[in-house]
């Protein structure tokens, strides 16, 4: 076995009840959703009792996601599972630096319920949507959002890349990819990340983490803003209106030595990613109890 890197699931995983096993399996799970509470109280309540339409407010799925994010991946670590790298789609970029040690635990909830909080302010001022536009390459992609005004912005694998903007303009290419023969699927958010939409969210954070100073990390974290290991704080604020480079990230990750890709948090959507991006690496979730145990039995051997 190469190297193991832990992947941190993003917004649109988030499903009613998530983070419950892990709570009641992993003493590590509970202490994530217990600081948790300490500084947001109700969040792990609202993780295995919410409806999804309350954990689709972007003010309660980033910290909600960020503990069962988190959760998962301390409980591998109690079972003696720790990764060589690490990465983090979007909002799980967070969660992944606080596990990698570039910021404690509590600095890095409070950083993600801010991030939660900028993001959606920004997407009820100027109203926006995404859209994933699936078999055509990057450069096809891009062309055809210069040609309706719409901004790419998660590059998730060589055959899927979303776009971000206007309702307008998104209406135009949707209609465009159906004309060139592709096919586009509407995405569930309430908002343009990743897109000049989001510049003063990315401004505000910039400001809020202005006096924050990055630890030396134990596990080097790859940022979706460069596709490269982390190199500065910066990176966090400038991820909110930039591209998600997730799939030169793991191309990158693979060439590094990384063989073994497990997803901590909700769904298995980078698992799906990750499959489409190389046949030739081994992909798991853990999200639940018999997750847990089928990881932990595979890595121990």
């Amino acid at each position: 076995m190469g190297k193991i890197a832990f992947v941190f699931s993003g917004q649109g995983a988030q499903y009613s009840g998530m983070g419950a096993e892990l709570y009641n399996c992993s003493e590590a799970a509970k202490n994530v959703f217990k600081l948790a509470d300490s500084i947001r109280p109700g969040t792990s309540e609202q993780c295995f009792t919410a409806s999804k339409e309350v954990l689709s407010e972007t003010v309660n799925t980033q910290p909600d996601l960020f503990c069962v994010d988190l959760a998962a991946a301390e409980a591998l670590k109690e079972q003696g599972i720790v990764p060589q790298a690490a990465a983090g789609f979007s909002l799980g970029e967070i969660p992944a630096l606080a596990f990698c040690g570039y910021m404690s635990f509590e600095e890095a909830f409070k950083l993600v319920c801010k991030r939660g909080e900028y993001m959606h302010q920004c997407a009820q001022a100027g109203k926006g949507e995404m859209v994933a536009v699936i078999g055509f390459t990057e450069d096809k992609v891009r062309e055809l959002c210069e040609r309706t005004g719409t901004f790419a912005v998660n590059y998730n694998c060589d055959t899927q890349t979303v776009a971000a903007g206007s309702s307008e303009n998104i209406e135009k290419l949707i209609q465009t990819v159906k004309a060139e023969g592709g096919k586009a699927v509407r995405l569930a958010v309430s908002g343009a990340f990743h897109s000049p939409f989001m510049k003063d969210a990315s401004g505000k954070m910039a400001e809020y983490m202005e006096n924050m100073v990055f630890s030396q990390p134990h596990i080097p974290a790859y940022a979706n803003a460069t596709a490269q290991i982390y190199t500065g704080k910066q990176l966090v604020s400038e991820q909110i209106s930039s591209p998600v480079k997730w799939n030169q990230t793991i191309k990158n990750m693979i060439s590094d030595g990384v063989d073994t890709f497990i997803e901590v948090g909700a769904g298995k959507v980078l698992s799906g990613l990750i499959k489409k991006i190389s046949k030739d690496v081994k992909v798991f979730h853990v999200e639940n109890e018999a997750d847990l145990r089928e990881v932990t039995a595979y890595v121990k051997g």
